[in-house]
């Protein structure tokens, strides 16, 4: 009995997992409802500073060759040494130029006395004016490649033409080099005058820089010191490496004499400044370059998706180009799971 109880038992349970259950939905059909905090919409004072940063350089560089090709003989200068104007910064090996030199001392010297017996036997009535002419020109020729071959004696030595340091030294004694081969890198320098930081700017910076404007300075290798700058170019051509504009700063650095290279950091003062819209950057969505959207509301439990144009970012701020009036409240919490169908609840 017991056992014929127990199956009848299992049997209605079994028929009754087997049937339908109701489905666990919504009666209403009604979407989500998705939590959102929201702020007023702000507006604040920008203040026209550019920050950026680039590395100390000089106005003048120079790379200094020799005109022709040879053996170096002596570099007098190494890396990071300063120079004096005039002063002798290498020289060849001129054994190959002074033969050349001794050689065309020879041919001036039997050109003119070829001119000399020429003009003598001319007014004998010997030699015609035609012959007397020739060998004019042949005095005449080998003059002028004597002061060719002259001319390659001075510059087998590199003479500073200002003050300045050697940044690399690239060729050193002994080695064979081309003419025009850069033998030494240099930067002049003028009593400091002449110091430079380049900086990279994006476009809409660069056009907002102009030629005269302040700014400050730090260099890493100065810590706690500020240096007055000015600008004093706007390069007119992006930099191929980095994709930014280039300007430079000139540097007021009294008695300091940063090496080329160091890195700096510069406020740039520009008349650019005005009130601008910022929106916190958690309310941003889908940005893509200058443009992107944000969520308003739209009554007590809607959202609305409006475009926006971005000026640049802040920290966790955005500063935007639009004016955006007649929006109250934006959302700046769960935006990423928003659509304009969504049906929003407003918390604290």
């Amino acid at each position: 009995m017991k056992k014929n109880q127990i199956i009848a038992i299992a049997s209605t349970f079994l028929i009754y997992s087997c049937g339908k259950h109701p489905k666990q939905e919504n009666p209403l059909g009604e979407p989500d409802v998705i939590a959102v905090k929201t702020v007023p919409l702000s507006s604040f004072t920008v203040s026209g500073t550019i920050h950026a940063s680039g590395l100390v350089s000089t106005e003048n560089e120079a790379n200094y060759a020799f005109k022709i090709g040879g053996v170096i003989s002596r570099v007098f200068v190494e890396e990071g040494q300063f120079f004096r104007k005039g002063q002798i910064l290498a020289t060849l090996n001129v054994t190959e130029i002074a033969a050349g030199l001794a050689q065309t001392n020879l041919g001036v010297a039997k050109a003119r006395r070829d001119y000399d017996r020429a003009m003598n036997l001319y007014k004998d009535s010997v030699f015609t004016l035609e012959q007397l002419q020739n060998t004019k020109t042949a005095l005449d020729v080998a003059g002028k490649a004597k002061e060719a071959v002259a001319f390659n004696e001075r510059y087998a030595k590199i003479y500073a033409a200002s003050d300045g340091f050697v940044t690399k030294k690239i060729a050193n004694e002994g080695e064979v080099v081309g003419g025009g081969m850069p033998v030494l890198l240099t930067n002049s320098t003028v009593a400091n005058a002449s110091y430079i930081l380049k900086v990279g700017v994006t476009d809409l910076e660069w056009a907002a820089i102009a030629v005269g404007q302040s700014a400050k300075v730090t260099l890493d290798g100065y810590t706690g010191q500020q240096f007055d700058a000015t600008v004093s170019r706007k390069l007119h051509s992006a930099d191929r490496e980095i994709g930014s504009f280039q300007v430079e700063l000139k540097l007021k650095l009294g008695k300091e004499t940063p090496p080329v290279g160091m890195f700096g950091k510069a406020e740039i003062a520009t008349n650019s400044g005005g009130d601008a819209v910022v929106i916190p950057y958690s309310s941003l969505v889908e940005a893509d370059g200058d443009k992107g959207f944000i969520y308003t509301t739209n009554g007590s439990d809607k959202v609305k998706k409006i475009p926006v144009h971005i000026l640049r970012f802040e920290n966790d701020r955005v500063y935007l180009r639009d004016k955006l009036e007649g929006i109250g409240q934006i959302v700046v919490s769960n935006s990423a799971f928003l659509n304009e169908q969504s049906v929003i609840k407003i918390i604290k």
